[in-house]
């Protein structure tokens, strides 16, 4: 009895490694461990991976500037007046911070 059940457990762990075997290879671990294993490519792959981060930043904070912009643009033209009058004061107080040279 005790042996079926061992070669039961046999099976599945042998099935279990089997499945992970073929994960890992799937995301090519193998590739990334021997690419970091070195100390020149693992900086080298280190320095462009924040090149691309700091690229896509720049452009992802351009572009939600941009959006914030055209969207207080919005509210001003319509006049709200709540919200204009809150963003007009944001404009002069801005303005005269830059008028002071603080």
């Amino acid at each position: 009895m005790t042996n079926k059940h061992a070669d039961s457990d046999i099976e599945r762990i042998a099935s279990d490694i089997e499945r992970i075997n073929l994960k890992l290879d799937k995301i090519r671990l193998g590739s990334f461990i021997e690419r970091i294993d070195s100390n020149k490519s693992f900086i080298r792959y280190n320095f462009f991976i924040g090149l691309i981060r700091g690229f896509g930043m720049a452009v992802g904070f351009t572009i939600l500037g941009a959006i914030i912009v055209y969207i207080l643009q919005r509210i001003v033209l319509l006049n709200i007046p709540v919200l204009g009058d809150f963003i007009s004061d944001i404009v002069r107080i801005v303005q005269q911070e830059l008028s002071t040279g603080r």
